[in-house]
């Protein structure tokens, strides 16, 4: 295993000569396609047994808690616990990772991971108990894993090869969602419940604990610079800085995200009384996302995302309109399908732009950390405000049949919020700003 040093900053800001920065550009890039290198390969594994592990066990704990609580309120609390947990730790952490060896944050994180799952190993039933303490336990390791691999996948990226990895990303995440789910829905079916929950469980924590011995071949990185522990926030008060509107859109990513990440499969579970249904509905939407994620992924230039992003953000909006006809598989498979194949024109320049907004400048490359953690503050504010709706509607109301579609419309076309507030970026970002905080 490597434990060698690696250089503190991206490729892209490498120069001839030794100490000195330059900031990324679209012009710099434009023209090329860079290849991902073994260190960005090696990311994109850990990342990929982290999804397969989240697949296993994390689409069917909703499910899981619903079949024990019957209780729309406590998954609400549940995964409020969790999201603001995650953004808590976010921002303390942001120090750690700066400071001191970022590595050691990614690890404890994934470590955190398996122990969730075997804490819910062990309480069974019993979890519906203790769903605020686990709640809090899974946002701890939430935190600390995606701090470090937003941070470091920042460093071994480029304009000109990030839309390339977070394709890879989402073909990973769509290839695991192929079989995974599947086999989950599977093994429960065919244990009858309670231990089929057990064996998932089991798997993922043993699959969490791979991912943490293969993330020592991540080469260690330099830290450099003191912690600001409000630099990122002050970024807001500049009503010129692109980050208030990257903000703003990122908070309203964050408020689809919060809510339908765990209420699509809890939905499918409601209309089929069937977790296999809910892993062939993820077999299903997964491969036409795997074919989505990597035709984008190769042929998305800069010049074209912001047509791209328009048409993804319309398009996953009207997918939600079948579930207003009822709220049957068949509608559910209907709206997974249009989300499948367009979510990726959205995701990707969503995704790539905040993290070339990043690269703009040396003073904003040196300010990374600071950066991810505004970036993950704002989405978690974004599905605290989601969450909060769905906890004001769905506990208390007298129709779910009507309720549901219309919270997940309102919830739903907050991609086109996105896309209005980025649209401008989306050509290429300005690199001549100073990045100085904002007086």
């Amino acid at each position: 295993m490597d434990h060698s040093k690696h250089a503190v900053h991206s490729r892209g800001f490498a120069s001839s000569k030794p100490g000195k920065l330059r900031t990324e550009t679209f012009e710099d890039k434009r023209g090329g396609r860079q290849a991902l290198d073994r260190q960005a390969m090696l990311l994109l594994a850990v990342q990929g047994l982290i999804a397969v592990a989240t697949a296993l066990s994390g689409t069917f704990l909703p499910i899981y808690l619903w079949k024990v609580s019957k209780s729309f309120a406590l998954i609400g609390w549940f995964n409020f616990t969790l999201y603001t947990v995650s953004g808590l730790t976010f921002w303390i952490a942001g120090k750690w990772v700066k400071e001191h060896n970022k590595m050691n944050s990614l690890r404890l994180g994934i470590m955190m991971s398996g122990v969730f799952y075997f804490i819910i190993l062990l309480l069974g039933s019993k979890a519906v108990t203790y769903a605020i303490p686990l709640g809090i336990l899974g946002g701890l390791g939430q935190g600390f894993f995606w701090l470090a691999y937003n941070v470091v996948y920042f460093e071994i990226t480029e304009p000109g090869n990030r839309d390339r990895f977070n394709g890879w990303t989402g073909l990973i995440g769509s290839g695991t969602g192929i079989a995974v789910p599947w086999i989950s829905g599977f093994i429960i079916t065919a244990f009858h419940g309670e231990r089929g929950y057990s064996i998932i469980y089991t798997a993922s924590a043993i699959i969490f604990g791979i991912a943490m011995v293969l993330s020592f071949w991540l080469k260690k990185r330099e830290a450099t610079g003191r912690y600001d522990w409000f630099y990122g926030f002050r970024q807001l008060r500049n009503s010129k800085d692109p980050w208030r509107r990257i903000a703003l859109a990122t908070a309203a990513q964050g408020i689809r995200d919060g809510v339908f990440m765990f209420l699509i499969g809890l939905l499918i579970y409601m209309a089929t009384n069937n977790e296999q249904k809910l892993g062939s509905f993820s077999l299903v939407t997964s491969v036409l996302a795997l074919i989505s994620f990597w035709a984008i992924g190769k042929f998305l230039r800069p010049n074209l995302r912001s047509r791209a992003m328009l048409i993804g953000a319309v398009a996953v909006t009207i997918a939600i309109f079948p579930l207003f006809w009822s709220l049957t598989y068949r509608t559910m498979l209907t709206f997974g399908i249009g989300t499948a194949i367009f979510m990726p024109l959205f995701i990707i320049p969503m995704t790539s732009i905040v993290f070339d907004l990043i690269g703009r400048n040396e003073e904003s490359a040196k300010r990374r950390e600071e950066l991810v953690v505004l970036r993950e503050a704002s989405l978690t504010v974004g599905r605290i405000i989601g969450i909060t709706a769905y906890l004001l509607v769905l506990p208390q109301a007298y129709s779910m049949s009507r309720a549901i579609p219309w919270l997940m419309l309102v919830i739903g076309a907050c991609p086109l919020i996105c896309w209005f507030l980025v649209r401008r970026f989306l050509g290429g970002l300005p690199a001549g700003s100073s990045g100085k905080d904002p007086v």
